[in-house]
């Protein structure tokens, strides 16, 4: 025999016949798998995924969540059923048995390639797509728009309700009852809300998480989100940009309350704060960090501080 001649084990091993499909196989179980865990999953597990349904900026963002869960679970189950499959029938071969060879079709298909990069491109797209149209239908989903909003609710009736951020707190101004401030944050339920968002010092951001509310604070700028609450219940409130050494403790709570019992809260709190009121500045959508001396040196020191009794560093202005 030749020193040449090839040896048994260089041998190409031939496809035994029978051989199952197993894309095929695959395929059948993916699809079986997707059409059976996708609707459980909208219907059993999607009222359950936060942020909840609390206000129309929460629902929406809640419906668009299951949206692309329910798009990307087929995905994640394919991954898995691959994987599982392999496992199963292609691992380690017992001794004596040659290991298995794809031979030159398992280099390239090319309808696998462009099966693959068309589904892609439509889900990328559709994706795109999808996010616009809800963004735009929704009013901007509760984030933040500026100053000057372009898109705005059709309500009648909109309450603002100013959140002021400053090093460390969140303070609520309710300029509709004669603008006092309050370290709680009540809402009525069924109205639609204006916050007006802006900051004392330096950049913080608004985060009410169940009601799907989310807006940077900036010095001198008044950032506006709107939504309209749905349900009763209670709001956790936190600051997530990182703005000092504090930053973890900056938070408070709030709640949507009955109309009736927003009314009586707010017009006793006007009552009850009245002096105190008296001592704040003229309300306005936004105010110069300097006159409570909060500016670090970055504003001249100019401005009337906001109460004649507590100046917080800031000078009169020269006579």
């Amino acid at each position: 025999m030749s020193d040449t001649a090839p040896r048994p084990d260089d041998a190409p091993v031939a496809a035994a016949d029978g051989e199952p499909r197993h894309f095929a196989r695959m395929i059948a179980i993916w699809l079986m798998l997707s059409l059976i865990l996708d609707p459980l999953f909208y219907f059993l597990v999607g009222p359950h995924v936060p942020p909840g349904t609390m206000t129309s900026t929460a629902e929406e963002n809640q419906f668009d969540f299951n949206i692309l869960i329910v798009i990307a679970l087929p995905v994640l189950i394919a991954v898995w059923v691959y994987l599982g499959y392999s496992i199963v029938m292609w691992r380690a071969p017992k001794s004596g048995v040659a290991d298995p060879v794809g031979g030159e079709t398992a280099r390239t298909h090319l309808g696998v390639q462009a099966a693959w990069i068309a589904i892609t491109s439509v889900i990328v797209l559709f994706l795109a797509g999808f996010g616009t149209f809800e963004l735009i239908s929704t009013n901007g989903a509760g984030g933040g728009e500026g100053p000057n909003p372009i898109w705005t609710p059709t309500a009648a009736h909109i309450l603002p309700i100013q959140v002021i951020g400053q090093q460390w707190a969140f303070t609520y101004r309710y300029p509709t009852f004669g603008g006092f401030e309050t370290k709680q944050l009540m809402v009525p339920v069924d109205t639609t809300i204006a916050f007006h968002v802006t900051s004392l010092d330096v950049i913080h951001s608004f985060w009410a998480y169940q009601l799907s509310i989310k807006a940077d604070a900036n010095p001198q700028v008044d950032n506006v989100a709107f939504t309209t609450t749905n349900h009763t219940g209670s709001v956790t409130v936190r600051c997530s940009e990182l703005c000092g050494l504090w930053h973890g403790a900056m938070f408070n709570y709030g709640q949507v309350i009955s109309k009736q019992a927003f009314e009586n809260w707010a017009t006793a709190t006007e009552k009850a704060n009245a002096s105190n009121t008296k001592l704040l500045p003229p309300f306005a959508w936004t105010y110069v960090p300097d006159a409570n001396g909060a500016d670090g040196g970055y504003y001249n020191d100019t401005v009337v501080p906001y109460s004649p009794s507590e100046v917080y560093g800031a000078k009169q202005p020269a006579s």
